[in-house]
């Protein structure tokens, strides 16, 4: 099995709940087709570069698989008959080199998807460990 990076664009008319729908539907195809889903990564709404299909914005989302060469045509094909998406495009990471790459793309999308869940807890231990401090300076 080969690594893979897979960024869509979702069109920016859509509401929540269908955009989330229409990257299911791509993680859906993913899996059906033999791939193991790594980590994904929204990147939200952005501005595109140029105007596509008269859409000045599209949802990004990222997702990083693992799936044998021959389901890659498969899987573009399904992509390319999606009226949800803008665009999208397949990295393919084959080198030691690149796939070390990825393994650290991997685990920063990892850490990205849970630190919105620890953002509090820093918070609280920091005047905690200001007063750890001050107590180890007052011995």
């Amino acid at each position: 099995m080969r690594n893979y990076e897979n960024l869509v664009i979702v069109k920016p008319t859509f509401t929540a709940e269908e955009i989330q729908a229409a990257v299911k539907n791509v993680e859906e195809i993913i899996t059906s087709n033999g791939g193991e889903i790594a980590a994904t990564d929204a990147m939200g709404m952005r501005k595109l570069a140029y105007p596509i299909e008269k859409s000045e914005r599209g949802y990004y989302h990222v997702i990083y698989y693992s799936v044998e060469p021959s389901a890659i045509a498969e899987i573009e094909r399904r992509f390319r008959i999606n009226e949800d998406l803008l665009r999208f495009v397949t990295i393919k990471y084959s080198t030691n080199r690149e796939v070390t790459a990825w393994n650290a793309l991997v685990e920063k999308a990892k850490k990205a998807v849970a630190t919105p869940a620890k953002e509090e807890t820093p918070a609280e231990e920091a005047p905690k460990a200001e007063e750890a401090a001050t107590e180890a300076a007052a011995e």
